[in-house]
């Protein structure tokens, strides 16, 4: 019994993980549909809830008329030591514990508010619970919506046709048990739960089949044909349930003697005494139990695998988005430090070869530079005609003896000036490509994209530096210009 429940009791962590870690699917069969589970499907007003509440020996569930299961229930059960307190936890308020179990159907019915509204719609997206008590076995249970033949008011046109596609969602799923119910008071040929069973499971072997209501038959009436399996038989044996009575919901009879007097019912019954060992809740949930450890362990190989396939698939995700960061700041600076490296790398990688984007700083020297200082206009500065008007104005009322080199000086000046422009835009040039760098360097970073903050970051403090630079290189060419206009060497000028 003890290994049983350490197995159930894994799987039901293992289930928990995946819905945490938001475990889909995606391609193939996910590890959460691998994992077995029992879904509780029948009528509405067919006693599916009742039943969970006497499995679970607590009064949680929402109460009322009509439709009140308006999102999957995913029911977890974990059996816990002899003395200790029970308690619920949901997963989407993981840090909770619930202790007032009247509390816990008010959560529920938040929950469902808070994705449905409060209307009579139906959302497929499940509410977990997780529920820790030494008398409940180790199960996994989903309470699905109750099926119905008719839309009330309230209700779209669709519901009965959602309402069924939900359901067969995960029902046909191959580790799925069906727990169907069917209230003994109507004819087993107009079960809904029965009907839904027989089309997703044909050959039965997922079905158990759960017959409730049998204390409120018409006198001298009784369900055996069904139980015993004469009226239509399943692979797996019926089990009969009797519910607590409104009577007894109203007096708010506790559920541990509820399902003492279910059992008195069963052992005193004319009808069914022969069949006492088999019926009730508490038979119920271990029959449940115990086929669920036989189904785990047929399919233990194909669970490694998957939880193998899972671990990779997380680990290199993990190494895509990269490992955990250190909570002091000691640790954080270290990364910081070596995500800034990652980047610095891709930076040089493009400005020194091995990634595009180099070449382009290259062409603006080679090309785009030679290519502006040919469009200068040295052709009229140096004509015939200015350059004797500059030497004829800069020799004044004293023409020159041998060379005019006070007008050779001023047309060497006035030509190099016009260098001024074309450099200064090789600087804006080399800028816009060094941006441009910083950007794809930061995009194809694979360390830095589960950072956005740091990218912008870097992103500004770049761009920042980058303005700098620009600024200190324009200064720079213009002193190189104003440098040689005003060093002319005697050589210079001889030649």
């Amino acid at each position: 019994m003890a290994r049983l429940e350490s197995l159930i009791g894994l799987v039901n962590r293992i289930q928990r993980a995946c819905t945490a870690l938001g475990d889909h699917g995606g391609e193939g069969m996910s590890l959460w549909e691998a994992l077995p589970s029992v879904a509780v499907v029948g009528g509405q007003s067919s006693g599916k809830s009742s039943v969970l509440e006497s499995v679970v020996g607590r009064d949680f569930l929402p109460r009322g008329s009509g439709i009140v299961t308006r999102r999957p229930l995913v029911l977890q059960l974990h059996r816990i030591e002899e003395g200790r307190s029970e308690y619920a936890e949901f997963l989407h308020a993981p840090k909770k514990k619930f202790t007032d179990f009247a509390s816990v159907r008010k959560e529920i019915s938040d929950e469902t508010d808070r994705i449905t509204g409060k209307t009579k719609h139906i959302s497929n997206i499940p509410i977990h619970l997780s529920i820790y008590s030494p008398n409940v076995v180790n199960l996994t249970l989903i309470d699905l919506p109750g099926l119905t033949k008719v839309a009330v008011e309230g209700q779209p046109d669709s519901i009965v046709e959602d309402i069924e596609n939900m359901v067969r969602s995960y029902v046909e799923k191959p580790n799925c048990i069906i727990l169907a119910i069917s209230p003994a008071n109507q004819d087993i040929a107009t079960s809904d739960a029965i009907k839904l069973a027989r089309e997703v499971d044909p050959s039965g072997e997922r079905t158990f089949g759960v017959m409730t209501k049998l204390d409120l038959m018409d006198k001298g009436t009784n369900a055996l044909d069904v139980i015993e399996g004469r009226s239509y038989r399943l692979q797996h044996p019926w089990v009969g349930i009797v519910n607590r009575s409104q009577a007894d919901i109203n007096k708010n009879v506790d559920m541990m003697a509820a399902r003492r007097k279910e059992q008195e019912y069963f052992e005193t019954s004319p009808d069914y005494g022969h069949l006492a060992h088999r019926m009730g809740s508490e038979y119920l949930a271990k029959l449940l139990s115990k086929h669920l450890e036989t189904v785990i362990r047929q399919r233990i190989p194909s669970i490694l695998a998957l939880i193998n396939k899972t671990i990779d698939e997380l680990n290199a995700e993990l190494d895509r988005i990269g490992r955990p960061v250190g909570v002091d700041s000691g640790a954080q600076l270290y990364t910081i430090l070596e995500l800034c490296r990652a980047f610095d790398r891709v930076f040089k990688e493009h400005l020194d070869g091995g990634r595009p984007g180099g070449d382009r700083i290259y062409k603006v020297f080679d090309h785009q530079l030679p290519a502006a200082l040919k469009k200068l206009p040295f052709d009229r500065h140096l004509s015939v005609k200015n350059v004797q008007k500059v030497v004829s104005e800069a020799d004044g009322y004293q023409p020159h003896l041998i060379a005019p080199e006070q007008g050779y000086r001023r047309l060497i000046d006035g030509s190099i000036v016009y260098f001024k422009g074309p450099a200064e835009a090789s600087v804006d040039a080399v800028h816009f490509v060094l941006k441009e760098l910083v950007r794809k360097s930061i995009s194809e970073t694979e360390e830095l994209k589960r950072f956005p903050t740091l990218q912008s970051d870097i992103a500004a403090a770049s761009t920042e530096a980058l303005e700098r630079f620009r600024d200190d290189s324009r200064k720079t060419v213009t002193r190189l210009v104003e440098m040689e206009s005003s060093y002319l060497t005697v050589e210079f000028l001889g030649s």
